[in-house]
């Protein structure tokens, strides 16, 4: 082969390769810091939530609070053969003060804070610790056991409010992030996936009318209670709340109020100074594929109506008992994906809303709509 064959035949082409990757590279230069390789690959998510936490951490603040018990200081005071004496006697009554530690969220610009009823319950003195380091006395503004949810309210000027996400939305794997004081460290933020959506905790005496309680794999122990659960982008999704473990540590196991129904709960109490939750004015139980067969349905989703409260919004809406509600406002009840349980969609709803209610009766699909009111105190069932 003479020179010149060799040069058209393999010099050119190379060097025309050339010019058109400089070329390239000129055009668009995100190209020059493109990894290489698979473990750059946009599927194994970011290698570090470092952005997710300083947007969401300056508004996580740590939670100390002070209460004085009454103590009996006598030594005798239990034994069975005295306490007969000593509770007929005036002994005078000693004060120890009993300390405590949590977290808390801070909601909006103005001092609002977000945090968890059993964190300040009896307590006679709050301080808040800020991420910056700032200290501030609060003040309760109010609080729900039933949904173990408080607020409190601070005066600081700058104050950094966090994002708010969608836990509506939120799946079974997706990244989120515990912000919290475990043990009173300090800030700390541990890293899991949501486990389950719509968990119901029952005789947990934790947020007894929640049943959509997120549940996560993020190391959550004593002192996170009140902190923020966030997903991957630092957005608040949940209000930590409660572990299941028996020796009352991180067990892989723990479970967050979701951020729309504890922003319900906190502008009920700030308007309201009480949380008014909506009621459709029924009594259900989840379906099963028992009860769906013998209801001769091929899905175990939704629940069974067991009774209907007289002039109530889903008697005056025409449900009866023995109806399947598979669907409120659209959303699909106990699917397990999306699963939600009617108690905690009326949690995020107001007297005086309209919601649209699919069932199942007879074996055909009806769809209707009910005016949401306040539970009386005292009803009728059917």
């Amino acid at each position: 082969m003479s020179l010149q064959r060799f040069l058209q035949d393999w010099i050119a082409p190379v060097g025309i390769g050339l010019v058109i990757a400089a070329a390239l590279l000129l055009l668009f230069p995100q190209f020059r810091d493109a990894p290489a390789g698979p473990s750059g690959s946009a599927a194994e998510g970011p290698v570090s939530y470092a952005d997710a936490v300083n947007r969401a951490g300056p508004a996580v603040v740590n939670i100390y609070t002070r209460k004085a018990v009454p103590q009996r200081r006598h030594p005798l005071f239990d034994d069975p053969l005295f306490r007969r004496l000593f509770n007929s006697m005036n002994l005078p009554q000693q004060e120890r003060m009993q300390s405590n530690l949590g977290s808390g969220v801070i909601i909006s610009d103005d001092g609002y804070i977000l945090t968890n009823h059993h964190v300040v319950d009896g307590a006679d003195a709050i301080v808040v610790l800020l991420a910056d380091g700032r200290e501030a006395q609060a003040q309760v503004v109010g609080s729900d056991s039933n949904f173990d949810l408080a607020v409190l309210k601070i005066t600081l000027p700058s104050l950094t409010v966090i994002e708010v996400g969608e836990p509506e939305k939120a799946q079974v794997g997706d990244v989120v992030l515990a912000i919290g004081n475990p043990f009173g460290v300090g800030q700390t933020v541990t890293q899991g996936i949501i486990s389950a959506t719509g968990r119901y905790l029952e005789n947990s005496g934790t947020g007894s009318y929640l049943q959509n309680f997120l549940q996560t794999d993020a190391a959550v122990n004593p002192g996170n209670s009140g902190g923020a659960l966030v997903d991957a982008h630092g957005r608040l999704l949940g209000i930590n709340t409660s572990i299941l473990n028996q020796s009352g540590y991180s067990g892989g196991i723990s479970f967050a109020i979701p951020s729309n129904i504890a922003l319900k709960v906190m502008q009920d109490i700030i308007e309201f100074g009480q949380v008014v939750p909506g009621w459709l004015g029924i009594e259900a139980q989840p379906m099963n594929p028992q009860l769906a067969r013998s209801f001769g349905l091929s899905s175990s989703n939704g629940v069974v109506v067991t009774a209907i409260y007289n002039q109530g919004p889903a008697h005056k809406a025409g449900l009866k008992p023995g109806d399947v509600i598979t669907h409120i406002d659209g959303i699909p009840i106990n699917d397990g994906r999306r699963a939600v349980a009617p108690m905690a969609t009326m949690a995020t709803l107001r007297p005086g809303d309209t919601v649209s209610i699919t069932f199942i009766r007879n074996g055909e699909e009806n769809t209707v709509n009910a005016t949401v009111s306040e539970k009386p105190k005292a009803q009728r069932r059917s």
